[in-house]
């Protein structure tokens, strides 16, 4: 697949809240920095953070663009209630290698209702 096939793939098991087949899809060395908080290192641990994330909130992605440059899409996103962002996804293999999201934490966590939490995972 292309790397912006895989994210497309990305985001519709975002959408679905798929915890095992969106972690599928990272190398087991993988990197995931999303810059509210340090970078995780491998499957393991991103897949962690999508437990978390999936398991306080309801989230959808709608894609603005996705575009891609050899081993890399970027894709600009929002959601319903007026997040928006982006994310730099680097694809080697048909498996994401590194991934970087640029989205407001603080805005997140007040439209979700959420309380703000000390560390971004709790």
């Amino acid at each position: 697949m292309s790397p912006k096939e895989v994210v497309t793939e990305w985001v519709k098991r975002f959408n679905s809240a798929d915890v095992d087949g969106i972690s599928a899809l990272y190398a087991e060395d993988a990197t995931n920095h999303q810059v509210v908080m340090d970078p995780l290192e491998g499957k393991k641990a991103i897949r962690k953070m999508f437990e978390v994330e999936f398991g306080r909130a309801n989230m959808v992605c709608q894609i603005e663009n996705i575009f891609e440059d050899g081993d890399w899409a970027i894709l600009e996103w929002s959601d319903p209630l007026g997040l928006r962002g982006c994310g730099f996804f680097q694809v080697k293999n048909d498996q994401i290698h590194f991934q970087r999201g640029y989205f407001d934490q603080l805005s997140f966590f007040k439209i979700q209702g959420l309380p703000i939490p000390e560390s971004y995972l709790g």
